[in-house]
């Protein structure tokens, strides 16, 4: 949600003066920009710079990145952030990486080049060949194994993909020439040293995400790169999300240890010190990520969620979650502003929304490109239902805001089924979490609280987090929640009855929207 960026800074954005050492860098290497941030010992917001990189779409469905641009640009933000903190290398006592997840690169080894633009995520060039490895068994072929569907989100068929595309790439990658990395690699591989010494690893957040990772034993899966024709040589060695890699070798972070690697999401979890079984956050932007911590065992979904590793601190046991994610949330307020103009901002939708009791009876399910968890129906399009001469553009503004929090609740009900675990309550971050009536609704529909943190930058703060463990800069996971400040909580305020009716109303809702496109194929 573009315009409430300016939410996301937050209180504990650097007012305090700098010069109380020593520092925390962590470098969020995202979707659309790469940003560095210090942090302090107190887990406030020193300095941050930020610099987007290009979106390339050669085809509809295919979305790439120049992975040179962005190693370009982290290395420019780093040094920024450092110089606007007014510290130098010497001040800063380890570096922590978090990413985008899922995008998919392969490099030279000698050169450091990369052999083809980076997939990302989004890109869905490899659905007929993810089909196509389903065989007979479909989408849940290695879900055993790696807690994933099999779907063009992960990393593992998008290696195949280039290794079938580019020419000459898969004989070079069986002669041990090339390597694999998600975007956590590629920056600690050149931040390393690249051609002359980079490491190169991955930690187990992201290496879950490949769909080439065994959850038991936490090594890539052998029979599962066979049968995806995947050359073990080019992956990285899979490590902890809290140790330290190597040493930066040059910039103004050059001596400083590498300590620690978290895909964005789980980054969140950990910045939320959700660190006990049943502790879960919840990231609103865009989209929105909802990850439960379910402790030391995976715990397999039957009700639509993926299982990954929460995270893994050195040599101690690995956490691992479950998470569901809601496709449109954020962009649908978006939707309301720039392709129907009833609101002129983000911001302006909570004025309209409250302008008005309840919802006049109207239901938005918004699902634009089908719907995700806890259903997985690609048939399904987007539905206003119950609409009558009485609803006005503030009782679909007020639908709007239903619509996320009552997502949220379906996947908070499929985390409780999978799990056994009750919800104890919902730490919040994302743009949107500035908008109020959101988060009151927020806890009305999950009939639990719902906090807010006072930094609401969770993602590089988790990532500091575990590089500053690594290195002994924070003693404990028990630190870091002493670290933790809430900005605001919201507590239930609606009738079970009146709960248990919209609900009610809002599942008849998301029926009307399956089915709408008859033939898939």
């Amino acid at each position: 949600m573009t315009d409430t960026q300016d939410y996301t800074s937050g209180p504990g954005a650097a007012s305090h003066g700098h010069g109380h050492g020593p520092f925390i860098a962590s470098i969020d290497q995202g979707t659309t920009s790469s940003r560095c941030i210090v942090f302090d010992r107190d887990g406030r917001i020193v300095a941050v710079d930020q610099k987007e990189h290009e979106q390339i779409f050669p085809k509809p469905g295919w979305v790439e990145h120049d992975a040179a641009e962005i190693w370009t640009n982290v290395q420019e933000v780093v040094d920024r952030a450092i110089a606007k903190a007014g510290i130098t290398g010497a001040d800063v006592k380890a570096i922590g990486i978090t990413n985008q997840r899922e995008t998919t690169l392969l490099w030279d080894k000698a050169t450091g080049e990369p052999v083809h633009n980076a997939l990302v995520w989004q890109d869905t060039r490899t659905d007929a060949l993810c089909k196509e490895l389903g065989r007979n068994v479909g989408s849940d072929r290695f879900r055993r194994e790696t807690g994933l569907p099999l779907a063009s989100y992960f990393a593992g068929p998008k290696i195949r993909w280039l290794l079938d595309h580019v020419d000459g790439l898969r004989e070079r990658a069986e002669a041990g020439e090339i390597l694999f990395g998600t975007m956590d690699s590629w920056v600690i591989w050149n931040l390393t040293g690249g051609p002359h010494g980079g490491v190169h690893v991955t930690d187990v957040t992201n290496a879950s995400r490949t769909m080439l990772m065994n959850l038991a034993t936490l090594d890539w899966d052998e029979r599962i790169l066979t049968s995806m024709e995947i050359p073990a040589a080019v992956l990285p060695t899979i490590r902890s999300s809290a140790e330290v890699y190597g040493t930066a070798a040059a910039g103004a972070l050059a001596g400083v240890p590498v300590a620690s690697a978290l895909g964005d999401q789980q980054a969140a979890l950990f910045g939320q010190t959700c660190f006990d079984k049943g502790e879960a956050k919840s990231t609103y932007g865009t989209g929105t990520f909802l990850l439960m911590n379910t402790g030391d065992a995976p715990v397999n979904s039957y009700n639509g969620l993926l299982t990954t590793v929460g995270y893994r601190i050195g040599d101690q046991a690995p956490v691992y979650a479950l998470e569901g994610s809601i496709a449109v949330t954020g962009s649908l307020v978006q939707w309301m502003r720039d392709q129907m103009g009833l609101i002129k901002s983000a911001a302006e939708i909570e004025t309209l929304a409250s302008s008005v009791e309840d919802n006049g009876g109207a239901y938005f399910v918004p699902a634009f490109s089908g719907l995700f968890a806890p259903y997985w129906r690609a048939d399904a399009r987007g539905v206003i239902a119950g609409l009558t001469r009485y609803v006005t553009k503030a009782h679909i503004a007020r639908a709007v805001l239903e619509a996320t929090a009552w997502q949220t609740r379906e996947i908070v009900d499929a985390m409780t089924k999978d799990s056994g675990v009750e919800l104890t309550a919902l730490k919040v971050d994302g743009g949107m979490t500035s908008n109020n009536l959101l988060m009151q609704t927020l806890s009305d529909f999950l009939d639990a609280p719902v906090v807010r943190p006072m930094v609401a930058e969770t993602t590089a703060l988790g990532a500091a987090y575990a590089a500053g463990l690594a290195v002994g800069f924070w003693p404990d996971t028990d630190a870091l929640r002493a670290n933790w400040r809430r900005a605001a909580e919201w507590t239930p305020r609606m009738e079970a009855d009146v709960r248990d009716r919209e609900y009610k109303n809002w599942l008849k809702a998301v029926e009307r929207s399956m089915g709408w496109i008859e033939d898939e194929e």
